[in-house]
């Protein structure tokens, strides 16, 4: 199997002959140096709207590349929605590689607007705690451009270089009140019995707690995965943390549903208190 980089420079090679594809990144595990003998390579691949690359081209090439030359491995434009907004998924070399579709222009409008503190989260298929926009700051943050035919990735990377500090102040209080709420709402239904409810409650409640520990920290959040783990490695975070949520998240009993709701209501509290602190 070829080392993910080498292999990646070579895939940036190809791409970077498409007409209409502006830049070519890694990014993931690969590009924040957390990746392991499992881990997936994950291709950013920028366009301008205004003047796309063709998917069939695309399609051709990803033919050519992938190890079993299957046909219809990328997506058309948008076809997974606003935030992930296709790619496609091959296997090269024995590795998996993701391509990952980026509109330059959305990513310079959603950095200025997360640096003036406008943060949002939406739906999206793949991110059961919601798509938040500053995955783009985190995105643009940790990438390792390997093509750049105008130099706007670099441009849009260096603007990512300090955190933004509105972005962190309203990252903190919109979510402390959320997770909040979330457990106010959860309490009589935990009395009920009701599991599904109940778990959906805390599960949105300790993401919540989670993006409020990334904002304390000055961290770029990217992802729901492992994010509890890295949460913990952080200076400021509550006391065993990510034993706390396990804890929280076994097998549930409905008689234990309310008990939960309180040690979750106890983290909320912790970081509650650690914002205050900071």
């Amino acid at each position: 199997m070829p080392a993910p980089i080498e292999l990646a420079q070579t895939i940036a090679g190809r791409l970077s002959q498409l007409k209409g594809v502006a830049a070519v990144a890694i990014g993931g595990s690969q590009a924040r140096g957390t990746a392991d003998e499992n881990s997936d390579l994950d291709l950013g691949i920028y366009y301008y709207p205004e003047n796309p690359f063709a998917p069939g081209e695309l399609a051709e090439l990803a033919r050519d590349l992938d190890d079993r030359h299957l046909p219809d491995l990328v997506t058309s434009l948008g076809e997974w929605g606003p935030w992930i907004n296709g790619g496609g998924w091959l296997v090269i070399g024995g590795l998996h590689v993701d391509f990952l579709y980026r509109d330059l222009d959305k990513l310079a409008d959603v950095l200025a607007r997360c640096a003036a503190g406008r943060i949002a989260c939406d739906y999206q298929i793949g991110h059961p705690a919601g798509f938040h926009n500053h995955i783009y700051m985190g995105e643009a943050h940790y990438c390792r451009p390997l093509f750049d035919r105008f130099g706007m990735l670099k441009t849009l990377k260096a603007l990512t270089a300090e955190y933004p500090p509105a972005m962190r102040d309203e990252l903190i209080r919109k979510y402390l009140f959320e997770a909040s709420f979330s457990l106010q709402i959860a309490d009589k239904p935990a009395t009920r019995g009701d599991v599904y409810y109940v778990s959906g409650c805390l599960f949105r409640a300790v993401g919540c707690v989670v993006q409020v520990l990334y904002a304390l920290n000055q961290r770029y959040f990217v992802n729901e995965k492992g994010s509890i783990a890295e949460a913990d490695s952080m200076p400021l975070k509550p006391a065993n943390f990510a034993a706390r949520v396990a804890a929280i998240f076994a097998a549930a009993h409905p008689d234990e549903l309310a008990a939960r709701v309180e040690r979750c209501r106890e983290i909320v509290q912790a970081v509650t208190d650690l914002s205050a602190a900071a």
